[in-house]
């Protein structure tokens, strides 16, 4: 944990409203804007939401980490209506000075501001003090996909392992979330029907993609060797039989992607992308694409579809008047 700048004693003495909140003795009722408290009854209510084991991962890391920073500068504490806008944009300066993108400084700004929001909500506060705060200007960055001969590269690379080959194969042919891998199940995997059940998308929304032969033939292999290595539910189990975390997918990805000699930053989203970009290049109907990669809205399916050079010069002569 980072240390913030701290502040000296007679300068949050100036500052109104900085009473800090008496301990609740044994037997006492906890004070009811007692900040821990109140983020853990917040981080309850997600799950009353029916919000996705991703979102509560998320906001309760963010939340975490900022009670922990207000924590180094106030270690006697601070209650829910002490919180100033100023101690959240100096958080997100403390962030800024780590290194932290922008991309993720907004992110944790938008946990914090969904915190009071729901204090509000409850009439425990009469404002919010991330109100006014301007959310960090998040990066543009280009989306990285992989050619073909970069892919089968990659592919070559896992060949060795049934389990991995799988994993990337899936990636390539199905366009799941590295979330949606994770949580795939053995019974989710239909291959007589040809089928991927996702049951846990983005959103809570499950769905079904259609499985193309290298997907099967991977998927048939894998199947028959983990039947002998694994006990759990999971399709890809770890080497201890528990469920593979979205943190291991990532880094055997980087260990196949340096072993083929890929340079770029390739992440299973890049694998995602790069489905959904040959799938749009073909010919395949962006609601249909919508629907395989579990967008919302056929305006996200639209990003992440792009027609390079060589493809406009081949619409502009073939259009030519």
């Amino acid at each position: 944990m980072f240390a913030p700048e701290r502040r000296t004693k007679p300068e949050i003495q100036k500052r109104p409203g900085r009473v800090l909140a008496p301990v609740a003795a044994v037997g006492q009722v906890l004070d009811p804007l007692d900040l821990g408290a109140c983020t853990k009854a917040f981080l309850r209510t997600l799950e009353g939401r029916n919000a996705s084991p991703e979102t509560i991962r998320a906001y309760t890391t963010s939340l975490t980490q900022f009670l922990g920073y207000l924590a180094e500068g106030y270690p006697s504490g601070l209650r829910a209506d002490e919180v100033q806008q100023e101690d959240i944009e100096e958080y997100l300066t403390a962030l800024a000075r780590r290194g932290l993108s922008g991309v993720t400084r907004a992110n944790r700004l938008a946990a914090i501001r969904e915190l009071f929001r729901f204090l509000v909500r409850r009439g425990l506060l009469s404002a919010s003090p991330a109100f006014e705060v301007s959310t960090p200007k998040r990066e543009k960055r280009g989306r990285v996909w992989l050619r073909p001969d970069e892919y089968t590269k990659l592919l070559s690379a896992a060949g060795g392992n049934l389990r991995d080959f799988c994993i990337l194969q899936l990636f390539l042919q199905t366009g799941v979330r590295v979330s949606e891998l994770c949580g795939l199940n053995t019974k989710d995997v239909d291959i007589p029907g040809k089928l991927l059940r996702v049951r846990a998308g983005k959103g809570q929304q499950a769905r079904d993609i259609p499985l193309e032969k290298k997907a099967i033939r991977a998927l048939k292999s894998w199947l028959d060797l983990r039947g002998f290595v694994a006990t759990t539910d999971a399709l890809f189990p770890n080497r201890y039989g528990q469920r593979l975390s979205e943190r291991s997918v990532r880094e055997l990805l980087t260990t196949y992607r340096e072993a083929a000699g890929i340079t770029k930053r390739a992440t299973p989203h890049s694998l995602r992308h790069t489905f959904a970009s040959y799938k749009a290049k073909a010919g395949v109907p962006l609601p249909m694409l919508k629907d395989m990669l579990g967008h919302a809205k056929l305006s996200t399916t639209q990003i992440y579809t792009h027609v390079d050079q060589v493809d406009a010069h081949k619409v502009m002569e073939g259009t030519s008047l």
